[in-house]
């Protein structure tokens, strides 16, 4: 890693897990594999930043604990990748036994517990389809009609205000090691 960290992947440690490490990767990797309008490719650092937003529209009470792991819900893709379901399914249930390893140091590196309890994962994941039906109509050209289908349609009041901006990495990186450390400081 950049911090001079060495991740083992197939055996990942908290210790190994820096936070300037997982916003650089994730500032860096595109999502819908970098096909969307724009200068500049929407970074899984970038959705993230929105799905801890909207996880927190939808469920103001929540405590920081799972705001942070809003952020985080996708933080191990900072060294695997963001592959598409597709893909995700055709490697195997050994994607899902690294990215669960990868998870579980991370969290346990920041304070959470290993595995997100699934009620909180579930709303997380409402989060995440709601960011995705965003990322759809806003950058990735599909209709409304066409992502209702996909990702269901949100709740106009959940998304109000909210638009997508495409910017350099650097930006997404620093906003998303800002958003941690706010977080940090509420557990």
């Amino acid at each position: 890693m950049l911090s001079g960290r060495r991740l083992d992947l197939l055996d990942p440690t908290p210790v190994d897990i820096e936070i300037e490490d997982i916003a650089h990767g994730l500032a860096f990797v595109a999502r819908w594999n970098g096909q969307t309008h724009g200068d500049f490719a929407y970074s899984v650092a970038e959705h993230s930043l929105l799905v801890e937003e909207l996880f927190g529209r939808m469920y103001p009470t929540a405590p920081a604990k799972w705001r942070l792991a809003a952020l985080l819900h996708d933080a191990p893709e900072y060294v695997i990748g963001d592959m598409i379901s597709p893909v995700k399914a055709a490697v195997g249930p050994s994607y899902g036994e690294l990215d669960d390893r990868l998870t579980a140091a991370i969290h346990i590196r920041f304070g959470l517990p290993a595995a997100t309890p699934k009620r909180i994962k579930a709303q997380i994941k409402k989060a995440d389809k709601i960011s995705a039906w965003m990322e759809a109509t806003q950058i990735a050209g599909f209709s409304v009609t066409e992502s209702n289908k996909l990702f269901g349609r949100p709740d106009p009041k959940v998304i109000e205000g909210l638009t997508i901006r495409l910017r350099p990495p650097v930006e997404a990186r620093n906003d998303y090691t800002s958003r941690h450390a706010e977080l940090l400081s509420q557990i």
